[in-house]
Formats: structure tokens, sequence, C-alpha cells
């Protein structure tokens, strides 16, 4: 497919994401855990044909550095992922003006280092999946989105309480830019894309060599 097509899917999925990202509470922590997870499921179903249903900035830059994604193609998809994703904040700030738990945006309850440490892990655990049912041959490729979005809720439901369980740059830009809550973005940065290189270089280190 073109690359505007396939980086048209990436901003459409993480539209999804982040328009999806507000409950008023009513969920409760089980209740948005299972909803990002679902959602995240939906959208590698929906866009993992067309566009490899990266979703996630941290994503992109971890496949590149794995070499399991072009380079040049890094840019595009990036781009996409944070124009959805702040597009649907957008649609939140449009409907909720009164910027309610500000439109979702990840804030930390714990300390700088230990938020950031976090992030790290959550999103490792996220990586080492994505990068197990996406580029090995000998995993279930059809489960990949049950996996995906399966990892997704367990970590939200472990981490959530604590930083949000972003996981995802694209994730927590958009809220952070539509109600002005900057003061912790760069964690939700160099969280995840330090925690996503760990996973997919994680799961190269145990998987060795690929099944001819």
């Amino acid at each position: 497919m073109p690359l505007w097509r396939r980086a048209a899917a990436e901003g459409m999925a993480a539209f999804a994401l982040v328009s999806d990202a507000r409950s008023h509470g009513a969920l409760g922590a089980v209740g948005v855990s299972l909803t990002f997870g679902l959602i995240i499921m939906a959208m590698v179903y929906a866009t993992g044909h067309l566009s490899g249903a990266h979703i996630n900035p941290a994503v992109t830059i971890a496949f590149t550095l794995g070499r399991h994604f072009p380079a040049p193609d890094a840019l595009a998809y990036i781009a996409a992922q944070l124009l959805g994703a702040t597009a649907g904040a957008l649609v939140l700030l449009a409907a909720w003006p009164d910027q309610p738990a500000q439109l979702g945006a990840t804030v930390p309850s714990v300390g700088v280092g230990a938020a950031l440490l976090y992030e790290v892990l959550l999103t490792a655990i996220l990586m080492f999946v994505i990068t197990a049912v996406a580029t090995d041959t000998r995993a279930v490729g059809a489960a990949a989105a049950i996996a995906i979005g399966g990892a997704v809720a367990l970590d939200a439901l472990f981490g959530g309480p604590v930083t949000g369980a972003s996981m995802n740059p694209a994730r927590s830009f958009g809220p952070a830019l539509a109600s002005g809550t900057w003061g912790d973005l760069w964690i939700y940065v160099a969280g995840p894309v330090a925690g996503a290189a760990l996973g997919v270089f994680g799961y190269e280190l145990v998987r060795g060599s690929s099944p001819s």
C-alpha cells in the first residue's frame, strides 16, 4: 500500500484510542483497563493488515531500531500517530470544554523516578508481546490482536493507578496538548521509547535464529 494510506490507518487507530480515553470515572480501574485493551485489539484487527497497527510512536521506533520496519517510513507513521491522537483529544475537548480529568491526560501518582521506571517496564512487556506475534512465524498470527490487547489491558490494570499506563507517547501527547497538561509529558516519551527498545531486543535475544 502507498505510505500515505498506511499512515492514515495509523492516524485513525490513534484517534480511536485517544477519543475513547475519557470515562469520567464511571468504569473503575478494571473497566478502564479492559476498554483500552479492547480498543487496541479492535484497531489491530482493523488496521494490522493495512499498516501493521503500530498505533504508537514507541513501537514504530523500536521496530525501526530492530530492523523490522524501514526507517524512511517511520517519520510518516509517527507524525500520523501524533496527529490522530491530537485530533482525538480535540474531539474530547469539544465535547467536554471544562476538561474533566484533563481529558484523559496521563499524570503520575508517584515520584518521577518511579513513574519513569513503570513506563519503561510496562512498555517493555507490551513490546515483547508485540514483537513475538508480529515478527516470529512460530507465533499464532491470527491471535495477535488478542495477545496485544490483553497485554495492554493487563499493563493498564497494573500500572494505571500509578502512571496512567500510557506506554504510548501519542496517547499522552494528544490529551496533554488539548488540556495544557505538559509537566510530566517527558516521562511518557522517554519511558515508552526506552521500554519498547528493551522489549524488541529482549525478544530478539530469547528468540535466537529465525526459523527457516
